[in-house]
């Protein structure tokens, strides 16, 4: 018997420890974009322009300021001149657990909020843009209208009254899914092995755990091909973690050219006084 998808179904309402996120898992997209209108309706966020980019179904092309969710569509072309396969992946904020945007900000509008998503307070944002820069997914932008800083919220509003978030309830194959965040990251496990199992070797996730420098992610992905593929950096930088060895290189920088500075005074003083 046809069930509803978990991603359909109508959460408890999270109480304060309950940390949340996405899992999307990009073998179940279908690119019909409802995420996008979905995502776009209900946060009433304003239209991009009707133009044709030629990047195959994708007329979005990137996140911004007024677009939160982004369906990426990747052909990848074998020998003749249709494409023999077709990739597709929502994308959306990451939710860092150590978000580099929040770091950076010196006003204090990026929070962690009870549900542990990073949220933007409009009206604390003064338009720097330093979360822009800090972001190594590119997914903060400021707005020209406004001249602030934009990104998804995990539909704070609805999580508040138990809801799913809207792009999570307008997906019509569960690709995109919604809940406690330990929990999608023991079913995203259990869809791997699953994939595995079934002689997709090449599935993997990516941002389940931590890499490198960079924390673990509170929206990840189950992806087919290298990241690169899909727009992603194989391993994002974090600023704050350089901050120590960048403070450190500019003290020795200005001391070696305090000291250079001073002999080369020195020794042009001795040279005027032999005259």
């Amino acid at each position: 018997m046809w069930e509803l998808p978990d991603a359909w179904r109508r959460p408890e309402p999270p109480g304060a420890a309950v940390q949340t996120g996405f899992f999307t898992d990009t073998t179940l997209c279908i690119g019909c974009k409802a995420c996008e209108v979905a995502c776009k309706q209900w946060n009433q966020l304003p239209a991009d322009g009707f133009q044709w980019t030629g990047h195959s179904y994708d007329n979005t092309s990137a996140l911004s300021a007024t677009s939160w969710r982004h369906v990426a569509f990747v052909e990848q072309f074998g020998r003749g001149n249709f494409p023999d396969r077709l990739l597709m992946m929502s994308d959306v904020c990451k939710h860092c657990e150590q978000a580099p945007c929040q770091e950076a900000c010196p006003t204090g509008a990026l929070i962690y909020n009870e549900f542990g998503n990073v949220y933007l307070q409009q009206d604390i944002c003064n338009g720097c843009a330093s979360c822009v820069v800090a972001c190594p997914f590119g997914v903060v932008d400021r707005s020209p209208a406004d001249g602030r800083a934009h990104k998804c919220t995990l539909c704070y509003d609805r999580q508040k009254d138990g809801m799913t978030p809207a792009c999570a309830k307008a997906c019509p194959t569960a690709s995109i899914q919604f809940g406690p965040i330990d929990e999608l990251r023991e079913k995203a496990r259990h869809r791997v092995e699953e994939l595995h199992a079934r002689g997709e070797t090449d599935a993997y996730l990516y941002g389940d755990e931590s890499n490198g420098e960079y924390s673990p992610l509170r929206a990840f992905f189950l992806l087919k091909e290298e990241p690169a593929v899909y727009n992603l950096p194989a391993a994002p930088r974090r600023p704050a973690s350089h901050l120590k060895s960048n403070y450190l290189f500019s003290f020795a920088t200005a001391v070696g050219l305090a000291a250079a500075s001073a002999l080369l005074f020195f020794t042009h003083g001795r040279s005027e006084s032999r005259r």
